[in-house]
């Protein structure tokens, strides 16, 4: 395999990888109704299942596993957490009660931290700057992948078997992947003490230097201006979109009717292709016509979140489901297209051997203040609003939160300004 193939097939395991890292999360949400009634939980205890239970531990440990990956073998991370992850998954299976539920959870939490900052370290030790956007844009496209597995077999296998065994079924192929990542793909670093395996590939000398500690790093970070701001919009997006995503199937079943077959397949095509094609054009078009233009790409990233609050909305507005899945499909494009340049972007911020930490600290805050209190606010402002408006609370609860995609925003915004100078400082 010449070393340009490599790169595309480390690319290709990764993505499937990521793919299946989100999918339990994605399988949840469809199967809230399911478990609701199964268990006799209310919506504040279904949005703290789907929120900080998880958040806290995926949080947590991805920071220790984000300095393992800074220091010692990526692929031996993400094969050892995705393996970890997936018999966690298939045991969910199991739970009887809301606390066992919690429980497997917290184990589906730590292997699911070790997936995606030891990948994003990888692909920027195999791609230039330029080449960037668009190789993450490639990774980040597993998320789209996910939604169709995640949407479209949970639907359905949940229709038909019932939560506890599409639970197992969602699982199992992880075990697949952890050893085809473990026996396929390698690390860099063992090679001859190089960070390259192209000749395209500038050499990074950092390798050889001793990794900064936590505080070290932490305090680069927080140096950064324009690495604050995009902290921040992470969290804010995170909390925002989390608490939207996890709920909008429920919110469909409830309001029109759709049971978890049809919706998965409907989910499947909107955030499957919508997101493809959306991560995709955010990609290219970032390195076909804004390579090395960060302050040009985080206006345009700013523009889309503005875009995407503003088309939220009517989506829990309109009475019929069609023009409510159209709105949806355009929400999912826009949405996507932020997604490979905003990586990129932060990765080439920091030096190489803060990279994987980096990502794990941005995961770490989002997902403690999005991932753990969106889920639970929504589920809260269900409750809270159920007494005056009855079965449609899920509906205003939603539309509560589709606003926040502007504040998310205005951080892209802030951030074109300060991220050409930042930069300098970071490439030299």
């Amino acid at each position: 395999m010449t070393p340009n193939t490599y790169r595309h097939y480390l690319i290709a395991v990764l993505m499937v990888v990521m793919a299946f890292n989100y999918v339990d999360r994605l399988a949840l949400g469809v199967a809230l109704q399911s478990i609701k009634a199964d268990l006799q939980l209310t919506d504040t205890q279904l949005g703290f299942l789907g929120g900080i239970a998880f958040a806290l531990f995926y949080s947590i440990m991805g920071v220790p596993l984000g300095r393992w990956a800074d220091r010692g073998n990526r692929i031996t991370i993400i094969s050892v957490t995705t393996a970890l992850w997936s018999v966690a998954v298939a045991t969910c299976g199991l739970a009887r009660s809301l606390a066992q539920l919690l429980l497997i959870r917290v184990g589906v939490a730590v292997g699911e931290a070790g997936c995606i900052p030891p990948a994003h370290s990888l692909i920027a030790d195999y791609f230039t700057r330029a080449e960037r956007p668009r190789a993450v844009a490639i990774y980040m496209a597993g998320g789209a992948l996910s939604v169709v597995i995640g949407y479209f077999l949970a639907g359905w296998l949940n229709e038909l078997f019932g939560w506890r065994r599409m639970f197992v079924y969602l699982g199992l192929p992880g075990l697949g992947l952890a050893l085809l990542a473990w026996s396929t793909l390698r690390e860099p670093r063992r090679k001859l003490g190089a960070a390259r395996v192209s000749s395209d590939t500038p050499v990074s000398h950092e390798k050889t230097a001793p990794s900064p500690s936590l505080r070290d790093v932490r305090e680069a970070l927080w140096a950064n201006r324009t690495f604050r701001h995009l902290l921040w919009c992470f969290a804010v997006v995170y909390f925002f979109g989390y608490g939207i995503q996890q709920w909008q199937p429920a919110f469909f079943m409830r309001s029109h009717g759709l049971r978890t077959g049809e919706l998965g397949t409907w989910f499947a095509m909107i955030y499957g292709l919508g997101g493809l094609v959306g991560t995709y054009l955010g990609g290219e078009w970032a390195t076909r016509w804004a390579a090395n233009n960060e302050a040009m790409q985080l206006k345009l990233l700013a523009l889309c979140y503005c875009a995407f609050g503003i088309l939220s909305v009517p989506i829990y507005l309109v009475s019929n489901r069609y023009l409510a899945f159209g709105l949806m499909a355009l929400t999912a494009i826009v949405g996507a297209a932020a997604t490979g340049p905003l990586f990129a972007t932060m990765q080439t911020l920091v030096p190489e051997r803060m990279r994987a930490t980096s990502i794990a600290i941005v995961y770490m805050v989002a997902n403690l203040i999005g991932m753990g209190l969106g889920p639970l606010a929504v589920g809260a402002l269900s409750d809270a609003f159920q007494p005056r408006v009855g079965d449609e609370s899920l509906r205003y609860a939603l539309i509560a939160l589709c606003p926040g995609y502007l504040w998310g925003g205005w951080h892209l915004w802030r951030a074109c300004r300060t991220v050409a100078s930042d930069l300098a400082l970071t490439i030299g």
